[in-house]
């Protein structure tokens, strides 16, 4: 896959976070500018290889992708984007089209109970915002009926990849990491695209 990739630093606040802008080299069929924002989950970095697969996979397709590290992880990053989102929409409708959640953590491993708690920002996002939820089946911090429920409280219109036997780090059993990559970059792509053309 084509993409120019640019190591960047970013202020925040007195720290600067260690960023990867991969810039697309083909447009969009539409001529949109449009850009992606990746963060990891507790478990990773930037370089975490589901991560990098994507952006590159996203810059391929024309969307302009930037990495970076937060110092929590993808599913951390998941919880984090949401509490983002949900404040800047309170002060403005366009604060962003879509979010993407992959693994979002709903609740701890032992503790179901944890869901209302941890889906709260999700139940307050506005009804213009659009979220693609990539869980797997087997996702031991998201269970099924618990998602389902949260995503028939929430206003948000929403979308939910279930990737069949994955776990919270969509690892399927008797499948190749590579293979599942594909189908979630393949879908993420259709799914940033029709946002696009709405």
């Amino acid at each position: 896959l084509q993409s120019a990739q640019e190591t960047l630093l970013i202020p925040f606040g007195a720290k600067q976070l260690s960023a990867v802008l991969c810039r697309p080299t083909v447009p969009l069929q539409d001529g949109a500018d449009v850009g992606v924002i990746l963060s990891h989950g507790a478990g990773g970095d930037m370089n975490f290889r589901q991560l990098v697969s994507l952006a590159h996979t996203l810059a391929a397709k024309g969307f302009l992708c930037l990495q970076f590290w937060p110092s929590t992880g993808r599913s951390m990053g998941s919880r984090v984007a949401v509490a983002l989102l949900r404040q800047l929409s309170d002060g403005t409708e366009d604060a962003a089209r879509g979010l993407i959640c992959l693994s979002f953590p709903l609740h701890t491993a032992s503790q179901r109970d944890t869901y209302h708690q941890r889906s709260q920002d999700l139940r307050q996002l506005p009804q213009q915002t659009t979220v693609l939820f990539v869980s797997g089946t087997q996702d031991d911090m998201c269970d099924r009926d618990l998602l389902n429920k949260t995503v028939e409280d929430m206003k948000a219109q929403v979308d939910v990849l279930w990737l069949n036997g994955g776990s919270h780090g969509l690892a399927v059993k008797g499948r190749s990491e590579d293979s599942v990559m594909e189908e979630v970059n393949s879908y993420v792509t259709m799914w940033i695209s029709k946002q696009v053309t709405r």
